[in-house]
């Protein structure tokens, strides 16, 4: 999936509280892809990086894939295409939810 361009449907707002933790505040847009069902049976999470606004939906590509070794499903990181990505800052902007999984990050 590294490198095709999706659209996320924004469920979570830059800003936003998390629905069961409130004190949690997602300081990315993060939301899910249509149609791609996930292994936990819900459709693909997916952090939106690069967008410094709050947006309904975006497209753009998947430039990262956080594995969870100790979750069943992972997260895709989806940015604008031209948006250069580095590790470190895939584990920075995402460490306020990633910070309780055991983690890789895979990149191309």
């Amino acid at each position: 999936m590294l490198g095709k361009t999706v659209t996320v449907i924004i469920d979570r707002t830059l800003g936003s509280s998390h629905p069961d933790h409130p004190d949690i505040i997602y300081p990315v847009n993060y939301g899910y892809i249509h149609g791609i069902i996930a292994p936990d049976g819900e459709e693909q999470d997916a952090y939106v990086l690069g967008i410094n606004a709050p947006v309904d939906e975006f497209t753009g590509k998947v430039k990262a894939i956080i594995h969870r070794k100790n979750d069943v499903e992972d997260k895709w990181v989806v940015t604008p295409d031209e948006y250069l990505l580095l590790k470190e800052d895939v584990k920075k902007e995402t460490h306020f939810q990633e910070q309780y999984f055991d983690i890789e990050i895979i990149m191309q």
